[in-house]
């Protein structure tokens, strides 16, 4: 052997005995996927480093499954192992003689089709129990919006999965319950009112209510503070307490109306009038960085509510027609808070207009009207007769109804005094640390109806039946504003579904056969002819 050959089979050797000592103490992952799904976040690699106590996960979502359930239950089993390869995550099927299955797990039926032509409903649980440090909980895999196919509430699921096990852990491993507060004293909604939310919302947070002192003290212990439907004006007192708050990195939850009306008078007179809603708080909000127009929202895009149509007083005909004041909102799927979430309800709400482009602070629009909307200033008569109004009128494109505003706000009370009446011997601070803030212009997307006593989902329609993304939207803004870690943005990992064409697969099935069937045989046939081509030059020579 020359003494080259025998230097590269040596480097060679060399570098196959490093190799294996590398993966056998170091585990490499490469991740060649184009979505890189199987790379976890930033977050979540520093929530699993920071484990104290291993993790175990109860996978419930076992059995005969579908070829759809099967794609989720193999993407949670990698997604777990990728866990795993962090932390000491491990998780195992539920198996019915060693595992307790949860009394209040609802399966899902699937109905399908045998091959006797028969149908058969197969009850699938698609959860997953995940335990840490004697303490545990419960969590759904599988997104279902009614509005969405199967196909696309099942790749929603997949890209959901880092975020819900992470999420899961995190809560887990809190000491501590956050707290959170829905302010009182401004003839905000009531607690039935928002009893559904309220209750979305425990599942996180202790949730607390009450009026401002004349401390801002008082409120630095709350992560959030909610402001819901306001109808009477702020102090001077509570702007103070709550500018502070912001001002030491509080976060605010606005839901806002931007105009005055009444329900009953529209439900018993058939029209009501609407005016400007002066609440106090429009200098505090523009310093922010948005403007709450004193105007109404109308949208082609929107519910129906029953009309009688019927020319006999005697025999009501109750017909579905259109009701423009009830716009629903388009979700942006750029923003963790509104990702996957389907659209939102709302009525009489108003423009918001971002404001203070020097400023630095980051806007960004969360919800906003369709392509065909119009503004309607106020002082204005909204008339239920008035049903039909000329659609050529609606110009506007994706009106502002939320906006999430982030960075470092300046104080109002910078260059004022302190109100008088405020108990504190805290400075006035004229900016805020980081933080982030949501203003909402419809008070009606966080309200729900109580009927005959029952609270009903928030967004839900009774009329059409429907149940709208209120509710999840709500959260989400929550959870955005108060998460530290930044798991919320994990909502924003994205799967490409790749969908068969089926209309083109079946027009073009012929094709598509011979063409699976005969490329293969030909490429096989080339090949096999090139070497006895090549066997036969190199033997008859």
């Amino acid at each position: 052997m020359k003494r080259k050959d025998f230097i590269i089979s040596a480097l060679a050797v060399v570098l196959v005995l490093v190799t294996g000592l590398i993966v056998h103490w170091r585990v490499v992952r490469i991740d060649l996927t184009d979505d890189k799904h199987y790379t976890l976040g930033a977050p979540t690699k520093h929530l699993l480093s920071e484990l104290e106590e291993p993790v175990e996960v109860t996978l419930y979502l076992s059995g005969d499954l579908n070829s759809s359930f099967r794609r989720l239950r193999s993407a949670t089993q990698e997604m777990l192992d990728e866990f795993g390869v962090v932390a000491p995550v491990k998780w195992h099927a539920y198996d019915e003689t060693k595992d307790k299955l949860p009394k209040d797990l609802h399966p899902i039926l699937v109905h399908e089709r045998q091959k006797d032509g028969k149908t058969a409903q197969t009850p699938v649980y698609p959860y997953a129990k995940v335990a840490c440090a004697g303490r545990y909980v419960v969590v759904s895999l599988l997104n279902n919006n009614r509005t969405l196919s199967g196909e696309e509430n099942l790749n929603i699921s997949i890209e959901n999965l880092e975020y819900t096990f992470a999420e899961a852990i995190h809560g887990l491993r809190r000491k501590d319950v956050p707290k959170i507060a829905f302010i009182e004293g401004h003839q905000e909604l009531p607690e039935a009112h928002v009893a559904d939310v309220t209750a979305a919302l425990g599942n996180y947070f202790q949730v607390d209510r009450g009026a401002m002192g004349r401390r801002p003290e008082e409120l630095f212990p709350y992560k959030v503070l909610v402001i819901a439907d306001p109808q009477q004006a702020f102090s001077e007192e509570d702007k103070y307490c709550l500018d502070q708050y912001l001002m030491q990195g509080g976060r605010i939850l606005w839901v806002l109306n931007g105009v005055q009306f009444s329900g009953e008078v529209l439900a018993n007179s058939g029209f009501t009038p609407v005016l400007p809603l002066d609440l106090n708080i429009a200098d505090m909000l523009f310093r922010y960085g948005v403007r709450v127009e004193p105007a109404l929202v109308q949208d082609v895009q929107c519910l129906p509510i029953p009309v009688d149509v019927s020319t006999d007083k005697e025999v009501p005909n109750f017909q579905p027609v259109p009701w423009h004041y009830a716009p629903l909102l388009l979700t942006s799927q750029q923003s963790p808070v509104t990702r996957n979430v389907t659209q939102v309800s709302c009525s009489f709400a108003s423009p918001l207009e971002p404001v203070g482009g020097e400023d630095g602070i980051r806007k960004e629009v969360l919800l906003a009207t369709s392509t065909s909307s119009r503004i309607i200033p106020t002082p204005a008569e909204v008339d239920l007769g008035d049903l039909n109004p000329d659609i050529s009128t609606f110009k506007y494109q994706y009106l502002p109804v939320a906006v999430a505003l982030q960075g470092k706000f300046g104080s109002i009370f910078a260059h004022r005094m302190k109100p008088d009446s405020i108990q504190t011997d805290l400075p006035i601070r004229s900016a805020s640390v980081e933080t982030k803030q949501i203003v909402v212009s419809s008070g009606s997307i966080i309200r729900n109806e109580v009927e005959k006593g029952e609270v009903l989902p928030v967004g839900y329609d009774r009329y059409s039946g429907m149940q709208f993304g209120n509710r999840d939207f709500l959260v989400n803004a929550v959870l955005y504003l108060s998460d530290d870690e930044g798991l919320i943005g994990l909502r924003q990992k994205q799967v490409d579904l790749h969908l068969l064409n089926t209309k083109r697969a079946y027009e073009k099935r012929t094709s598509i056969q011979l063409a699976s069937t005969m490329i293969p045989l030909a490429v096989l046939a080339v090949i096999a002819l090139g070497v006895w081509v090549v066997r036969k030059r190199k033997y008859t020579r």
